[in-house]
């Protein structure tokens, strides 16, 4: 195999945040060569997930880290790589993760968890030495968990690249490196829905999509979608949902009366709280079945939540997960071949589109209610 070592600086456009709250600017970054474990990847598409919103819009985030280039949804091909980068070449197309698969430590050879321990999720928006890879005007850049994909350029470390099938439409690549894939890995790995069952989904972007996908896929009997926006019932249905519920429409009852009512007031074997509303974590366990009733979190959210004690007492599961629940070597793969087999139609999520020069647009789209998922074209 051959192996490609850039020495060579790059200068090119990203969109850079200095502040919470602050407008996203498109400015010329450094792009430093990647180091011996590392890849440098030409970005083609991006797309905005819910976590990035909250990083670039939210007062209070936990992990405030400035000045920064956001985004870890996306697709791009292999620009050059370290020595120590086995298995791909100039060229490849790859999808950045968050998480890794070593497939030797305790929790990569454990069916409980995807998240390893030997290149965990990162949260210091630095590369594994704690350097970064990314300057502007001679000041360092953080990236939003291990890359930074609103950019023309970036380094990641090759643990965190998924190679995929060229074949595969690149939008929708994009969003399978995060949102849609989560939501499917919470129906398929973390619940581990049965046939026959009963569902409740909060929240209908892309991450509930999936989960709704990934229900009907493993042949829930009854898929309740649950959105304010009525906008979102035709996404629904077209990925598999059985009943819709917007909570506006009925002020006096809860969501999870409303969610009882649809399932003879016993409530639903699963919930899926797809939002990060810490309202709606009360809602999700209690719209779940007495005794045996499973809720998982899969929602972004920054601020802590009230568990109401009793409904857990009586036997239900409140689960939290990241990334669904999927091994990025084991289980992604899987999902990419049902993309290649339109096995599902993610062209229903790509509702918009941007390039990253406009890239400030994207978040004014996300508040129209046709609006499901903005794909950056870079």
């Amino acid at each position: 195999m051959s192996k490609s070592r850039s020495s060579q600086i790059i200068t090119c456009k990203a969109a850079v945040i200095w502040g919470s709250g602050e407008p996203l600017k498109v400015e010329e970054i450094q792009i430093e060569p990647p180091k011996s474990t590392e890849v440098r990847v030409r970005m083609l598409y991006a797309s905005v997930c819910h976590t990035d919103v909250l990083r670039a819009r939210r007062i209070g985030d936990p992990v405030p880290l400035f000045p920064r280039v956001l985004g870890h949804e996306g697709v791009g091909t292999v620009e050059s790589f370290g020595d120590e980068v086995n298995g791909l070449e100039e060229g490849d197309y790859v999808i950045p993760t968050m998480l890794a698969e070593c497939e030797a430590c305790e929790n990569c050879t454990s069916a409980n968890t995807n998240l390893c321990l030997t290149y965990p999720l990162s949260r210091s928006g630095l590369m594994l030495d704690g350097t970064s890879r990314m300057s502007i005007k001679g000041q360092k850049l953080y990236h939003m968990f291990t890359c930074s994909t609103w950019s023309e350029y970036m380094v990641i470390d090759s643990n965190y690249v998924n190679k995929i099938d060229p074949s595969i439409p690149l939008p929708h690549a994009s969003v399978l490196s995060c949102g849609f894939s989560t939501g499917f890995g919470a129906a398929w790995k973390e619940a581990q829905v049965k046939m026959g069952s009963t569902v409740a989904v909060l929240g209908l972007g892309a991450v509930g999509l999936g989960v709704t996908e990934g229900a009907r896929m493993l042949g829930a009997a009854k898929i309740i979608g649950v959105d304010k926006n009525s906008m979102k019932k035709d996404k629904g249905l077209a990925f598999g949902m059985t009943d819709f519920i917007n909570p506006d429409e009925c002020s006096d009852k809860s969501i999870s009366q409303m969610i009882k009512d649809l399932t003879g007031g016993m409530g639903v074997d699963y919930c899926f709280e797809c939002v990060g509303a810490e309202s709606l974590i009360n809602q999700a366990i209690q719209a779940t079945k007495e005794g045996k009733g499973k809720t998982i979190v899969i929602g972004g959210g920054i601020n802590s939540v009230k568990i109401d004690y009793f409904p857990l007492l009586s036997g239900r599961t409140l689960k939290g997960s990241i990334f669904g629940g999927l091994k990025v070597k084991s289980d992604l793969p899987i999902l990419f071949q049902k993309c290649k087999n339109k096995e599902f139609d993610l062209d229903e999520l790509l509702t918009h589109e941007v390039t990253l020069q406009d890239i400030e647009k994207a978040f004014e789209l996300l508040k129209q209610p046709d609006c499901v998922k903005v794909l950056i074209k870079i």
